[in-house]
């Protein structure tokens, strides 16, 4: 009989379990993290940009960071990150610096003082070409429904708006139209070319990050990596069926890498989980990242993770699918 197939975590702790630092395990998550995006799919039309595998070099110099990591620190500086994106953008932005392709980091172009046409996350030296523009995402969805493309417009034709934001703000769908019909198109805009110290040579989208799905359904969608980084999803009064004994409530810094560490005072057993979330969602509806973990002597590790949603929340998506047909 085969042996079950490795997790995510297990993987990800087995390879980077000597790393003690979050924010390097943060960055070696975000170098070494399967994409969401499926590169080769026509779907994307070449535009998706995926990283090179991590090699025994990269391993030892994350190896290195983390024993001193005075230089990223300094790069991330002192102000406390409480943005999520921003977060993942700057270390993006060290690595890119520290191994010599980093030309320009959140640029912006403005017609005007007061006419912000658009931002470049990364300009990258791609060589006798020019340069290379890569827009960078971290994204966190949930499946709502059945993932069978539900929607607007373009965003239908690829089958994504049913993976919505926590929040149900956004979608992956809209999210990668903007990308595509606006963000990898700034390079040729009259007023990027006049900062740009050379031509852009070519424009794709880096996405990394996590879906989340009912009931451990992994439907398979187009567009979206076979090998991408996946949890569950459930509503409040369903945490019963939840295994596993011990659960952590994930700060939004902790979001990228498995958590690890070798103490954590916030562990919570079931009761708690359901008293905590219960008290946190008569105030903040908003669903909470949580980790299933698992406790030893030495350490908490993270075993799956999934968010908890308001016991309202899969009616309030349906409200907002009503609405997004509407308009």
């Amino acid at each position: 009989m085969d042996a079950p197939a490795e997790s995510y975590q297990q993987g990800f702790h087995r390879r980077w379990g000597h790393l003690r630092r979050a924010r390097v395990r943060a960055l070696a998550w975000l170098l070494d993290a399967p994409d969401l995006l499926d590169a080769h799919d026509p779907l994307w039309a070449g535009r998706i940009a995926t990283l090179d595998p991590v090699t025994p070099e990269l391993a030892d110099w994350l190896a290195r960071l983390d024993r001193d990591p005075t230089a990223l620190d300094e790069a991330l500086g002192a102000k406390v990150h409480t943005r999520l994106g921003l977060y993942a953008e700057k270390l993006m932005a060290f690595y890119f610096a520290q191994h010599g392709r980093l030309v320009a980091h959140s640029l912006q172009v403005r017609a005007s003082a007061n006419d912000t046409i658009g931002e470049f996350d990364f300009l990258l030296d791609d060589g006798p070409d020019g340069l290379e523009h890569i827009e960078f995402a971290t994204k966190f969805y949930l499946l709502d429904g059945d993932g069978g493309g539900q929607g607007d417009g373009a965003a239908q034709d690829w089958q994504l708006n049913a993976l919505v934001g926590p929040n149900l703000a956004d979608s992956l769908g809209r999210k990668m139209r903007k990308v595509f019909e606006r963000q990898l198109n700034l390079g040729g805009h009259p007023a990027a070319q006049a900062l740009l110290p050379r031509p852009v040579a070519r424009a794709r989208a880096l996405v990394k990050g996590w879906l989340f799905y009912p009931a451990g359904s992994w439907p398979a969608m187009r567009g979206i990596a076979a090998g991408h980084c996946r949890g569950f999803w459930c509503a409040l009064d369903e945490i019963d069926s939840l295994a596993g004994e011990e659960f952590l409530m994930l700060p939004r810094l902790q979001w990228l890498a498995p958590f690890r560490a070798a103490s954590a005072t916030w562990m919570l057993n079931r009761a708690q989980l359901h008293a905590e979330l219960s008290a946190q969602f008569e105030t903040v509806p908003a669903p909470v990242l949580v980790a299933v973990v698992r406790h030893t002597a030495e350490l908490i590790e993270e075993v799956e993770r999934g968010f908890i949603v308001p016991n309202d929340w899969r009616e309030r998506a349906a409200a907002r699918r009503v609405l997004k047909a509407a308009s």
